[in-house]
């Protein structure tokens, strides 16, 4: 398992960009597409200085590597008295893999104020078991072959025991998720991080609900996420994910992100693309 905040530390360089090499606790097809994304933000906050981003859109270009560093790029393109629009790219061996943009705010700016919408019907953390104690209770090892799960603790909602046999189910994915280890590091810059990496995750396992098949892959090739309260610590979150439409190749995938005093903390959307398995 990976410490989330110290995997997405940056390194500043002389020229104003940010540089580490990617971890491979955070590997699923490759470098897990929101921990790229993380990484871009996390440099976007401290090119701006601004208290807390309010959206990021990431376009994911290319695949990155572990075996050769990556270089952060942010750009100020608009600065106003309260706020600022940043442009990030992520390069790679002379190649860029992720091109983001994000508008990040002042604190203390007040406004209307309203919270409207309830978090979905599902039992709370506490009265569900472990995603370890559902596999064992039916005689499964846990055996994911991405370490990238190993980063969370993880209480699904529902639980489909013969998965293989499942038959056709509603697109949906509801879990609740807690990063592990979790850091005592208070920053909204993080925390807005984790969030959206969460946003990016729900899509394919929302889809995979819907779809008895193995010959497609569907990786993200973008993801927009509003960021609605940064709390100060990090705590458990609960996904809810929906896919509510897929055709021409894209899967369309709407998120949420709910703590559980039941606050939406994020939102967002992304676009899948199917591929063939190779």
């Amino acid at each position: 398992m990976g410490d989330f905040a110290v995997e997405t530390e940056l390194t500043a360089n002389a020229d104003g960009s940010f540089s580490r090499m990617l971890h491979r606790d955070w590997e699923i097809w490759g470098p897990n597409g929101g921990y790229m994304g993380a990484l871009a933000l996390r440099a976007a906050g401290a090119h701006c200085g601004r208290a807390r981003p309010a959206n990021v859109t990431v376009h994911f270009l290319g695949v990155a590597n572990f075996d050769e560093p990556v270089t952060v790029v942010p750009t100020t393109l608009r600065a106003t008295k309260v706020a600022s629009s940043v442009a990030v790219r992520i390069e790679q061996a002379g190649r860029v893999v992720l091109q983001a943009m994000v508008w990040a705010v002042d604190e203390g700016l007040g406004g209307l104020r309203h919270a409207h919408g309830e978090p979905p019907d599902v039992p709370p953390w506490q009265e569900l078991p472990t995603i370890q104690q559902r596999l064992a209770a039916d005689g499964l090892e846990n055996q994911s072959p991405y370490r990238f799960w190993d980063n969370f603790e993880q209480r699904p909602t529902d639980w489909i025991s013969d998965w293989l046999n499942r038959g056709e189910q509603p697109p949906i994915y509801e879990n609740w998720l807690r990063f592990d280890p979790t850091s005592a590091v208070s920053d909204p810059w993080l925390e807005a991080s984790r969030l959206l990496l969460l946003v990016d995750l729900g899509g394919w396992p929302a889809v995979s609900r819907a779809h008895l098949q193995d010959t497609f892959v569907a990786p993200s090739i973008d993801v927009s996420c509003e960021f609605h309260r940064l709390a100060a610590q990090p705590g458990w979150y609960l996904l809810h994910g929906v896919s509510p439409h897929s055709g021409d190749g894209l899967v369309a995938s709407q998120q949420h992100v709910w703590n559980d005093a039941g606050q939406l903390l994020a939102s967002g959307i992304s676009h899948l693309l199917c591929r063939p398995v190779r």
